[in-house]
């Protein structure tokens, strides 16, 4: 994944202890060439104790678009003092001040949810023009390209070796089960999703890779659409046969006409099956990218017979 990724720096290179005597070179030499946070701590601070280990696997995850200082107040009264009377609030610990180009530019007091320390750090890089991601947003575009031209291997190789550098990246879950969509295997498709973990598992893009499945799946066992469309000819009301229609249109690429079918078996009886075409539209909508022409007029010609 390095030769993806550009390779990730050592954890000891990303995170220091330092003191009095290394502030100017770890902090603010150092903030020259990338953002430096640091963490102002104490060992009697019991919030320290449980901020400290999520700063620095934030700071781990964000593969040297950031580094972090660790500076214990106790043993650096001096220091923290002429930080102090510099303009830094340390009144109170933990304290955490980013320093980019030699000077603070942002920070936070007190123990604060993962989620907004992720959130801290990678603001923190995006105000020093880095991504925070370690390179696992260009690898993802890049592995979309390739499934897009159909070099789905090589496709499935990059979305696997990102969920090896991050197990919740939801998009690299999504890709890969797309890419085994792609090469017909539903089932490793499937086993993809379903090892992903707990708290990403309702993710937009994990949900479209379902939908897509379920699609797929349905494909397999897709009528002709020639006959099928000459039975709906032949009785408009068999509704049984224009669904079929439908999931023949889908099977054969032709996701507007397959909408415009099961819109009109909703027009004709909505209740029809237990509600089917509703559920077998949210499907198709939830298979496609939420802006695709076919979802928005698809989800509107609905709403316009729901509240009509």
């Amino acid at each position: 994944m390095s030769e993806i990724l550009g390779g990730a720096a050592p954890a000891a290179d990303l995170i220091k202890d330092v003191s009095e005597a290394t502030f100017m070179q770890d902090v603010v030499e150092a903030s020259m060439k990338a953002p430096v946070i640091v963490d102002f701590w104490a060992p009697w601070c019991g919030p320290c104790k449980t901020l400290g280990p999520m700063l620095e696997a934030a700071v781990a995850k964000a593969k040297g678009a950031v580094t972090m200082a660790k500076i214990n107040v106790d043993e650096n009264q001096r220091l923290a003092q002429a930080l102090a009377q510099q303009g830094l609030p340390l009144q109170s610990i933990p304290a955490v001040v980013a320093f980019v180009q030699g000077r603070p530019v942002d920070m936070f007091q007190g123990a604060i949810p993962a989620s907004e320390i992720d959130a801290f750090v990678k603001r923190v890089a995006e105000a020093a023009g880095v991504s925070a991601d370690g390179g696992l947003g260009e690898a993802l575009e890049a592995a979309e390209q390739m499934l897009a031209e159909g070099a789905v291997a090589d496709a499935a190789q990059t979305f696997a070796a990102i969920l090896g550098e991050d197990d919740k990246n939801a998009a690299a879950y999504g890709g890969l089960a797309r890419a085994h969509i792609a090469l017909g295997e539903l089932d490793q498709a499937e086993a993809v999703l379903n090892g992903a973990p707990a708290e990403i598992s309702d993710a937009p893009e994990i949900e479209a890779a379902h939908a897509q499945i379920a699609l797929a799946r349905q494909a397999e066992n897709a009528g002709p659409v020639t006959e099928l469309r000459a039975a709906v000819e032949a009785n408009p009301d068999d509704l049984q046969a224009r669904f079929d229609l439908a999931q023949a249109l889908h099977a054969a690429g032709d996701a507007e006409a397959a909408v415009a079918e099961l819109l009109e078996i909703f027009r004709r009886d909505r209740e029809w099956n237990d509600g089917a075409a509703k559920t077998q539209l949210f499907t198709i909508f939830d298979a496609l990218k939420p802006n695709d022409p076919v979802v928005l007029n698809g989800r509107r010609k609905l709403s316009s017979m729901i509240f009509a």
